[in-house]
């Protein structure tokens, strides 16, 4: 990342955090402590039940143990960062440092997004051609579709932090933000973001918005075929299947969209907390919500938790 400030006169940026009181520096800091010890030993565990259990080498299981194991990832990213400016009278991050940051973030956050639409296309097959599913959901596609969700994403984040390397900042060096996101930089730039916005608009939606009408596709043609399913035994184990999915779906898309699809004038301080939703709470909900209501990883669990204590 040498050489990232040749087109800026700014050398570093102070981020404000969620709060510039002193008093609630301390309690923050133990919050998003706790948050991100439990974020790390869930998903942990969800990767080690998955792989210490042969009943759960499915390909929907590959994609959790990937989701589970880019947001351990993700959330380091974020969290130790935030927690070293709690305890910092001088919450300053280098330009080098912050583009460094926003680039693993969008790189990391748009693999969880089409790792959620994978994850959609399976359960699309699985209940919508459950006889066809071990032919189209094979050992080679689950792969591409791991590879492609893990790589293309870097791609994507590498085009938003060139762009965003040929901007000039000179006005202030102040961060709305407890991280460094593209909105809070844009807003301090004093040349011209035509070409900047312009990508957000048209690349970001096609990377983005893409994989979530694949997903609303998915669970429509599944709730078009859970309706038909004549018991209401089949009904429940159906939603049951994707019900965790759609959850997090929701949560994810829900904060970004919420974020992300209003003018760049309209950026505040509720989106901040709107950001903590999908950087830090999704992530630390996730294997709660994929354990607490999927039958096989709750016995995977109690397999990987029983063999610990033996």
């Amino acid at each position: 990342m040498e050489g990232l400030n040749q087109t800026s006169s700014v050398s570093e940026f102070i981020l404000l955090g969620l709060s510039s009181r002193p008093e609630d520096q301390k309690p923050l800091f133990i919050l998003f402590l706790i948050m991100y010890l439990v974020t790390i030993t869930g998903n942990v565990l969800i990767i080690l039940a998955i792989s210490s259990d042969p009943q759960l080498h499915t390909p929907m299981y590959v994609f959790l143990s990937v989701l589970s194991f880019t947001d351990i990832w993700y959330t380091t990213t974020i969290v130790p960062r935030m927690l070293v400016d709690f305890l910092s009278e001088k919450k300053t991050i280098s330009y080098a440092g912050c583009l460094t940051q926003m680039y693993f973030i969008y790189a990391l956050s748009t693999t969880d997004n089409c790792l959620l639409a994978a994850m959609a296309y399976d359960r699309y097959v699985a209940i919508c051609d459950p006889f066809h599913y071990v032919t189209i959901i094979g050992h080679r596609r689950c792969v591409l579709l791991v590879a492609f969700s893990c790589s293309l994403p870097h791609l994507h984040s590498l085009l938003h932090i060139l762009l965003l390397n040929q901007l000039t900042f000179c006005d202030s060096s102040v961060l709305q933000h407890f991280l460094c996101d593209i909105n809070p930089l844009l807003k301090l730039s004093c040349s011209s973001i035509f070409v900047n916005d312009l990508t957000i608009k048209t690349e970001g939606l096609v990377f983005w918005v893409t994989p979530f009408l694949c997903i609303v596709f998915s669970y429509v043609r599944i709730l078009i075929a859970v309706l038909r399913i004549p018991s209401a035994a089949g009904k429940r184990k159906a939603f049951s299947t994707c019900g965790s999915h759609f959850a997090v779906v929701i949560l994810f898309y829900g904060s970004i969209f919420y974020v992300y699809l209003q003018p760049l004038s309209s950026y505040t301080v509720q989106d901040r907390v709107a950001t903590l939703v999908y950087t830090v709470l999704t992530s630390m909900l996730n294997p709660f919500i994929y354990s607490l209501r999927n039958k096989d990883m709750k016995r995977g669990l109690g397999k990987l938790l029983g063999r610990r204590k033996s």
